[in-house]
């Protein structure tokens, strides 16, 4: 088998789900520790924002043939997730515990991405050096893949994962974080 292929694979069927399951962990935590009567929808809305920063990376790879573009997306998605991390852990430690368990998951939550990204330069060498080196030209496009990852359905496959891991858990705890914040709203009125 190629290794250019046993990678591809490394990421669909090793590194994808367990960032899901790592997510859903946190989420777990979240709600163990009371996020929504502690640090608020405040910090659920970056949980939710740091997950939109890895999936679009995540969908564009899985869709697109990479080129210049994709990189480029994918490293300022990384960056900014990076920065709302952060700024997360920052804002929620004075204000709620933050378990063993919770920092375990998000050990996972922040290098799984750059280990994905890592693996995605490997992948794609001569585009990382076109990038490094301004071959740009014809490579800020989106271009549809010829074939598709994994397994016939394997991005409906792991749509479905995911939301099932992390998107409802995670519009539940936005939402019960704005519950607790209108709750209190009328309360003080």
């Amino acid at each position: 088998m190629d290794t250019g292929l046993l990678l591809i694979n490394l990421l669909l069927f090793l590194f994808l789900p367990l960032w899901g399951i790592a997510g859903f962990v946190d989420w777990l935590c979240h709600r163990a520790t009371h996020i929504e009567t502690t640090s608020g929808l405040k910090e659920s809305l970056m949980h939710t924002l740091m997950g939109i920063q890895v999936g679009i990376p995540i969908i564009l790879c899985v869709n697109f043939r990479v080129n210049v573009l994709i990189l480029l997306l994918c490293l300022l998605a990384w960056a900014l997730h990076e920065l709302v991390a952060h700024m997360d852990v920052k804002f929620a430690s004075p204000r709620r515990e933050i378990s063993i368990w919770e920092m375990h998951a998000h050990g996972y939550l922040a290098t799984l991405p750059l280990y994905m990204l890592s693996i995605i330069a490997v992948i794609n060498w001569p585009i990382v050096m076109d990038l490094l080196q301004g071959h740009w030209a014809g490579q800020l496009t989106l271009n549809r893949m010829e074939y598709e990852h994994g397994f016939d359905g394997y991005f409906v496959w792991y749509l479905s994962f995911m939301a099932i891991f992390c998107v409802f858990p995670y519009l539940e705890e936005n939402l019960r974080c704005l519950r607790a914040l209108l709750k209190n709203k009328s309360v003080s009125a």
